[in-house]
C-alpha cells in the first residue's frame, strides 16, 4: 500500500489535478463558480440622484472607502439594462466579414455607484431618501478588502509556481538521481558497512598481507603517525577480471569497520559538462566528514586514462574529472583519513600522474591463484554446499589451471545445479566433472544428429591430439578426451600442466604447437583429407608462434627484440617495417609447419595406439586419464574399469531423466516434433 501511495505522489498528473481543484475552490469562494448571481447595473451618481427623485429606489447601503462613498442598492421595480454579450468587443466575424454584434435587453433590480464625499450631495440624497421613505443602511468600512483581493489574485500564481517546481524536479530525477537536476553534481555513493572479512578471501595471502597495514592504520593511526610514518593515500589493485579485487577492497573495509564508499569510474561521467569533477569533490567531501573512510573506485581506467589522447583536448569532460581526482588525492587541501582503493585490469592505460607515489603509493598485483590458492578458494565457496565425502578439492584444483576465483565459484554453482536436477542431496565428483566441462566448453549437445563418418573424423582428430600429448609429456599431461559436442566444438582434449608454470620455455611452446597440430595430422594420415575442425587449433597455434617471434625473442632471424605489445591498441599503427613484417610472417609459418611435421611423425610411429584410442572414443565417447594411459600402454581399458563404465552410464541415464523431467510440461509439443521427424513416441 505504501508503494502505491508513493507512486501516486510522484505522478505529475496528481499535482495537475490538485492545482485544478484548488483553483476551483478559490473561484467558488470568490463567486466565480456556483449559482450565477443577479446582474448589477453600474450607474452614474447623477442618475442615482434622479432615480431617488423619481422614487425608483427601494433601498440602498453606503460604504465609505478611500475618499468616496460606495453605494449599492435595489430598485422598486426591475429596470432595463443593455447587455453586450461580446466580452466588450462590439464586432464579430460573420459571413459578410466584420459585423456589429447585437445588443440584448435585460432587466435587473440591483445597482451600484460611487459618490464623491460632499456635504451638499449627502444632504440632498438624505432629504430625498426621507421624502420617499427609502431604506438606508450604513455599512462599516472593510479594512481587509485590499489584502483579501491581493491573496485571491496572488495565491493561484504561487500554487502554480510551486507545483511546476515539483514537476520539473521529478522530471530531472533521471539525470541526477534523488533531487533531480538540482543535485546532478552530487555523488550518489552512500557509505555502507562491509560484512566481508579477510577470512572470506582465499588464495590471495600475499595480497592480504599488503593490505593489513591499511587496516591497522585505519584502526590505530597513532601507531604510525608517532613514528613519522605516512600511510599510503591510495592502493591500486590490478589484475585479470574475476581475481577478487573488489572482494579484497570490501574485506579491508569490513576489517577496519569504517564507512565504505563504492562506485565505478563511469559513475563520474555524465552528459553534462563539469558533472564528473563536481561529483569527485562531493564524494571526497562526504568521506572527509566521516573520516576515517575508504573510497573504492572500480574500473578506474574509465576515468583515469592517459590525458591528451582524446578529441576533446584539455576541456574534455573525462579529463576534467581526472584533474579533479588528482587534486583531491594529493592537493593543497589533502585527504587526511581517507584512503582510496581502485581496481583495474588495464593499468597500462592509466595516466602517470595518477599512479605516481603520493597518489597511488602502493600497487598490488592480484593475479591468478596457484594450485594451493585454488584449493583454498574452493573450500571457501563450498562451505554452504553439501559436498560428497569422495570429492577431493585438491584434485579439482589441479584440474583447473588458469581458473580465477569467479571461475571456481561458477564451477561449484554449476555442480550444485546439476545435482539439483538429478534430485540429489549432495554434490558428487561426477557433478563437478560435468560442471568443469560446462565451464570450459559449454553444455553437452548429446541430441545433435551427427553422421557416422563425422564421428569417426572427430574421434581420430581428438585421438591425434591425445597421442601427441602422451608422447610430448614433459610439461603437460592428457587429462580427458571426449567426442561429445559442446558449444562450437565437436570434441576436445584437455591437456593439463604437471605443475603451475610462470615461465614458458621454447621447448614447451613448440610441444604445445605440435599438440595442437595433432588433430589435422591424424585426419591427413587416416582419411587423407582435411576438415574445418582444426580451425581453432590453428588459431591457438598461430597465437603462440607469433608471441614467440614478436614478444619472447625466440627467433635467430629477428633476434631478442619485442616487436609487439599484447596490451597495445590492436588498431594502432605497427612500429616495424614491411620487411620485418614479412620476416615475422615467415617465422610464424616455420614454427607452425615444424609443429605439423612433428605431429605427423609421432602419429605415424604410434599408429596402433592412435587407433585403439579412436575406437574407444567411438564406443564410450569420453575417456579419462587412467583409461587413456591404459590404452596407450596395453591397447585395452584397465581391468577394473567396468565399474567406472557403469558409473558413466548411470550418469548419462540421470541426465536423460533430468531432461525428460524438464520437458514434461511441453510433452505435446515434443510428440508433435517426433511425429514430424518420423520418430516413434516413448
Amino acid at each position: 500500500m505504501k508503494n502505491n501511495r508513493n507512486g501516486l505522489f510522484r505522478s505529475s498528473l496528481f499535482y495537475i489535478i490538485m492545482f485544478v481543484l484548488v483553483m476551483g475552490v478559490i473561484l467558488f469562494a470568490t463567486g466565480g463558480s456556483g449559482t450565477k448571481p443577479a446582474q448589477t447595473q453600474k450607474i452614474q451618481s447623477s442618475q442615482f440622484v434622479n432615480d431617488l427623485k423619481q422614487n425608483k429606489v427601494k433601498k440602498y447601503g453606503i460604504e465609505s472607502a478611500n475618499g468616496v462613498y460606495k453605494i449599492t442598492g435595489e430598485y422598486r421595480k426591475p429596470q432595463e439594462v443593455k447587455n453586450n454579450n461580446n466580452n466588450g468587443f462590439p464586432f464579430k466575424f460573420g459571413n459578410k466579414g466584420l459585423v456589429k454584434q447585437n445588443t440584448k435587453q435585460t432587466k435587473t433590480k440591483q445597482f451600484s455607484t460611487n459618490l464623491v464625499k460632499s456635504d451638499a450631495t449627502v444632504r440632498e440624497i438624505n432629504g430625498l431618501s426621507k421624502q420617499h421613505q427609502v431604506e438606508v443602511n450604513a455599512t462599516p468600512t472593510q479594512s481587509n478588502g485590499f489584502w483579501l483581493n491581493l491573496i485571491v489574485s496572488i495565491l493561484p500564481l504561487i500554487i502554480f509556481i510551486y507545483l511546476f517546481y515539483i514537476m520539473m524536479r521529478q522530471a530531472g530525477s533521471g539525470a541526477g538521481g534523488p533531487g533531480g537536476v538540482m543535485k546532478v553534481g552530487k555523488s550518489q555513493a552512500k557509505p555502507v558497512k562491509s560484512k566481508v572479512r579477510f577470512s572470506d578471501v582465499a588464495g590471495e595471502d600475499e595480497e592480504k598481507q599488503e593490505l593489513v597495514e591499511v587496516v591497522e592504520f585505519l584502526k590505530d593511526p597513532k601507531k604510525f603517525t608517532s613514528l613519522g610514518a605516512v600511510i599510503p593515500k591510495g592502493v591500486l589493485l590490478e589484475g585479470p577480471p574475476g581475481t577478487g579485487k573488489t572482494l579484497l577492497a570490501k574485506a579491508v573495509a569490513g576489517e577496519a569497520d569504517v564507512p565504505f564508499y563504492s562506485l565505478s569510474g563511469s559513475d563520474f561521467v555524465e552528459m553534462f559538462v563539469g558533472v564528473g569533477a563536481s561529483r569527485v569533490r562531493d564524494l571526497f567531501a562526504q568521506a572527509k566528514k566521516n573520516a576515517p573512510a575508504i573510497i573504492f573506485i572500480d574500473e578506474i581506467d574509465a576515468v583515469g586514462r592517459r590525458r591528451g589522447g582524446g578529441m576533446g583536448g584539455g576541456h574534455d569532460e573525462r579529463e576534467q574529472t581526472l584533474n579533479q581526482l588528482l587534486v583531491e588525492m594529493d592537493g593543497f587541501s589533502g585527504n587526511a583519513g581517507v584512503i582510496v582503493i581502485a581496481a583495474t585490469n588495464r593499468s597500462d592505460v592509466l595516466d602517470p600522474a595518477l599512479t605516481r607515489p603520493g597518489r597511488f603509493d602502493r600497487k598490488i598485483l592480484v593475479g591468478q591463484p596457484d594450485v594451493r590458492g585454488r584449493e583454498a578458494i574452493l573450500k571457501v565457496h563450498s562451505k554452504d554446499k553439501p559436498i560428497d565425502s569422495s570429492v577431493d578439492l585438491k584434485e579439482i584444483a589441479k584440474q583447473t589451471p588458469g581458473f580465477v576465483g569467479a571461475d571456481l565459484a561458477n564451477l561449484l554453482n554449476e555442480a550444485a545445479l546439476l545435482a539439483a536436477r538429478r534430485d540429489s542431496k549432495v554434490i558428487t565428483a561426477a557433478d563437478l566433472d560435468e560442471a568443469e566441462d560446462r565451464v570450459i566448453a559449454g553444455p553437452a549437445k548429446r541430441n545433435r544428429i551427427i553422421s557416422q563418418h563425422e564421428r569417426e573424423v572427430v574421434a581420430n582428430h581428438e585421438a591425434g591430439h591425445t597421442i601427441v600429448g602422451l608422447v610430448l609429456n614433459d610439461a603437460r599431461v592428457v587429462h580427458k578426451v571426449t567426442i561429445v559436442p559442446r558449444g562450437r566444438a565437436g570434441g576436445y582434449a584437455i591437456m593439463l600442466p604437471k605443475e603451475d608454470q610462470q615461465l614458458l620455455s621454447k621447448k614447451d611452446a613448440m610441444e604445445q604447437i605440435a599438440g595442437m597440430m595433432g588433430g589435422r595430422s591424424a585426419e591427413e594420415i587416416v582419411f587423407d583429407s582435411q576438415s574445418s575442425g582444426a580451425s581453432n587449433d590453428f588459431q591457438q597455434a598461430t597465437q603462440i608462434a607469433r608471441a614467440m617471434v614478436t614478444q619472447y625473442g625466440m627467433t635467430d632471424e629477428l633476434g631478442t627484440v619485442a616487436l609487439e605489445d599484447p596490451n597495445a591498441d590492436p588498431y594502432a599503427a605497427r612500429k616495424y617495417s614491411e620487411k620485418t613484417a614479412a620476416e615475422i610472417d615467415k617465422a610464424v609459418k616455420d614454427y607452425t609447419a615444424a609443429g605439423h611435421e612433428q605431429a605427423l611423425q609421432i602419429i605415424s610411429e604410434h599408429r596402433q595406439q592412435h587407433k585403439a584410442i579412436a575406437d574407444a572414443l567411438l564406443k564410450y565417447e569420453t575417456l579419462d586419464e587412467k583409461q587413456i594411459l591404459s590404452l596407450y600402454k596395453t591397447g585395452k581399458l584397465p581391468a577394473t574399469d567396468q565399474h567406472d563404465e557403469d558409473d558413466s552410464e548411470s550418469f548419462k541415464q540421470a541426465q536423460r531423466h533430468a531432461e525428460t523431467h524438464d520437458n514434461e510440461e511441453n510433452r505435446e509439443i515434443t510428440d508433435d516434433i517426433k511425429d514430424d521427424q518420423g520418430q516413434p513416441d516413448d
